[in-house]
């Protein structure tokens, strides 16, 4: 009895243990649990940047041609005297004539924001005019965006999980601008992924320098690093996950807020 119990125990011993093999098992399930946490989290990423250009940015889009559509001028134009821009009433006076004027060396009038210019726009916003107050005394149903009073605004998390916040602005670029002349939606506060994915969503290409949707400042002809004579190349948004917000230095870590740009979307009206 006693060399029966004995062995007994010893088997038991032996089989308290893992062995090689489930230990393994283990790490391979442990692993591919972080990699399906790592790659939720990328598609709920991509689900929010479609959600902005959706529900935000088209949404604006669609305000602006209502607007135009409603009061017959661009969004702060003259309604006496229209000059088929963006704050186009205080462009050169009501009664003054364009004939004969080269556009390209014209002063654009401001932008028209809401409450203040987005952050990093070049464009001062016109002090007297309010796009949400101009917007909704032409009856136009805007995006939720934050709440009332804050419709040109969206806030959502940058890859480090900080806070960032979108905000929206309309302007007129004279011929010669390098993001495109015409009246524009200005875009601040977006993350080099934002604005690649809403570049991809809007116009079907990812780069910063082409197209209806481009990084302000960024002219079409930019020659791109490498590209050869008449293959002037893509370039990327300038700047990218590693730089910190307003320093733009590549000293970003993982609790930085991510460095943002701003993007001209041109109007079609």
């Amino acid at each position: 009895m006693n060399r029966s119990f004995a062995r007994i125990a010893a088997g038991r011993a032996r089989q308290s243990g893992f062995t090689l093999v489930e230990m393994a098992v283990v790490l391979v399930v442990i692993g591919l649990i972080l990699s399906a946490v790592m790659i939720g989290r990328d598609v709920q990423r991509n689900a929010e940047y479609t959600r902005i250009r959706q529900t935000f940015v088209n949404q604006w889009a669609e305000a602006y041609n209502a607007y135009r559509q409603r009061m017959g001028v661009a969004v702060g134009d003259s309604l006496d005297h229209p000059r088929e821009m963006v704050n186009g009433r205080n462009f050169g006076g009501n009664g003054t004539s364009l004939s004969g004027q080269d556009m390209t060396t014209v002063t654009a009038p401001p932008a028209v924001c809401n409450a203040a210019a987005g952050p990093g726009m070049a464009r001062t916003m016109q002090a007297d005019l309010s796009l949400i107050t101009l917007m909704r005394q032409a009856g136009v149903e805007l995006p939720p965006g934050r709440g009332p009073g804050l419709e040109d605004r969206y806030v959502y998390q940058d890859s480090n999980g900080n806070p960032q916040e979108i905000q929206i602005c309309f302007q007129w670029n004279r011929p010669g601008t390098p993001s495109g002349s015409g009246n524009v939606m200005v875009i601040s506060g977006l993350t080099p992924d934002l604005a690649r994915a809403l570049s991809a969503g809007l116009k079907g290409a990812v780069d910063a320098n082409s197209g209806t949707f481009r990084q302000e400042g960024i002219a079409n002809g930019v020659m791109a690093a490498g590209a050869v004579g008449a293959n002037r190349g893509s370039l990327d948004w300038t700047v990218n996950n590693t730089q910190r917000y307003a320093q733009q230095a590549n000293a970003n870590t993982f609790e930085d807020q991510v460095a943002t740009v701003v993007a001209h979307y041109r109007m079609n009206q």
